[in-house]
Formats: C-alpha cells, structure tokens, sequence
C-alpha cells in the first residue's frame, strides 16, 4: 500500500469496499428474501459509488470554471464524463438485477480506466497522483468482482 495518501483517505477507500463484499456473500449465502434484499441492495451501493465517481471529476474541476485552459479535457468533456455515470446508474436500478450488477462493473472497470488518463490534472504531483490510482485499481478490482460475482451466479442460478 502506497503512504503517499493520508492515512483517513486510504481508509475510507477500503472500508468503502465493506458494503461489496459484505453483500456480495449475502447474495451467496443469506436465506430469501435476504438474498434479494442483498441484490437490491448491492446495486443501490454500485450506482452511488460510480455516481461518487464520476461527481469526483467535477469537484477536481470547478476552479476552472471561467478559465479557458486550451485543454479540451477540462473545458469540456470533464463535465459530460462527470454525468454518464450517474446517467447509467439510474438506468442499471431500473434493470434486471444481474445484468444492472454486470453493467455497474463494467462501469467501475470503463471509469478506472478513463481516469488513468484524466486524474493528472487534478492533482499537485504525479506521486500522489500514482498512489490514488494505485489505490483506486484494488478498490476498482475488489468491487467490480463483487457485483460480477454476484450478478453472475444469480443468473446461473435462475437458469
């Protein structure tokens, strides 16, 4: 683990991951209706953590506003890449459970990706910036496989 991140940052990241694990073994191993409780509740945490996610890229950038940075990244696509996924996290809680639990993952894995080029800009040194996305892909990895677990083999499961 990184120590370039202040301790309170690294540990409210992983503890983040709590509510995915924890959920994902319910889904496993609760009796119903917990089961179900548990899926349902999975993908509202999902949605609000890739809805965190993107909100994040606006927050990085409102000192920017009224500024023309000649970054295109900054001056536009910031603020439209900061709404999709909330925009699909609405979408996967009106969808059935298993395939709104694979996309969520999808959209954690597509968001880690896209902000290993977009959080240079959002912080003061590359170091800090390097620990945060380090920190970010085991979050990323943990709660992505999580939902897929989960969403996968209640599929299988009502086949």
């Amino acid at each position: 683990m990184n120590m370039n991140l202040p301790l309170v940052i690294r540990i409210m990241g992983y503890a983040g991951l709590i509510p995915f694990v924890g959920l994902g073994l319910s889904v496993q191993f609760a009796d119903s209706p917990n089961d179900l409780i548990a899926l349902e509740s999975l993908v509202a945490y999902g949605a609000v953590i890739a809805s965190f996610l993107g909100a994040l890229h606006w927050g990085a950038c409102f000192r920017t506003i009224g500024q023309n940075t000649r970054n295109r990244w900054l001056d536009h696509s910031v603020w439209i890449w900061g709404v999709v996924p909330a925009l699909v996290s609405w979408l996967a809680i009106h969808i059935y459970i298993p395939l709104a639990l694979l996309l969520l993952a999808i959209t954690l894995i597509v968001q880690r990706l896209i902000d290993q080029n977009t959080y240079q800009y959002y912080f003061a040194n590359a170091e800090t910036a390097k620990a945060f996305l380090s920190m970010r892909t085991h979050l990323t990895l943990v709660a992505s496989f999580c939902m897929a677990w989960a969403g996968i083999t209640t599929l299988l499961r009502n086949y």
